[in-house]
């Protein structure tokens, strides 16, 4: 049976909407990849959504998923609404449309290749892969900031 990946996920903003960054640990058995980046102005959700998306891009072939978030936000988006939301073309209950279509799109397409398990974990309390993706989320705001400067 092949192993499976585990991917940590954070997004950060300072001010919501303002400056954002997100974060991903990438762990295949004893091998570990970090990612990060930033945004000018963006919100929380956008950079929680990005992480993933960020994540399920830089794996090369269709895998075997453990993806763990501190967004009830994403966790709910992906496990819960999405369908409903694909079935009501894009709409949310309210009839109007899905905030930020295009990444919940984009989420969709790439989670669709391959085989997720979703776990949440609440943020800020101890969780050492949620801990290290919160940091490269804030590093993605740092460096962002130093480079449009």
């Amino acid at each position: 049976m092949s192993q499976i990946v585990e991917m940590y996920t954070d997004g950060a903003c300072r001010g919501n909407p303002g400056k954002g960054g997100w974060g991903v640990l990438l762990r295949y058995g004893n091998t570990e990849k970090t990612l990060y980046g930033g945004a000018a102005l963006t919100t929380n959700n956008q950079m929680e959504l990005t992480a993933v998306i960020k994540g399920l891009e830089a794996l090369n072939k269709p895998c075997k998923l453990i993806i763990t978030t501190d967004s009830k936000y994403v966790l709910s988006g992906i496990t819960e609404w999405i369908n409903n939301w694909k079935r009501h073309n894009w709409k949310s209950s309210n009839k109007k449309p899905v905030k930020n279509i295009h990444l919940w799109k984009r989420l969709d397409e790439l989670a669709e290749k391959h085989q997720i398990e979703w776990d949440w974990v609440k943020g800020h309390s101890g969780h050492q892969e949620n801990e290290i993706a919160d940091q490269l989320a804030n590093l993605g705001i740092d460096e962002f900031d130093l480079n449009t400067k």
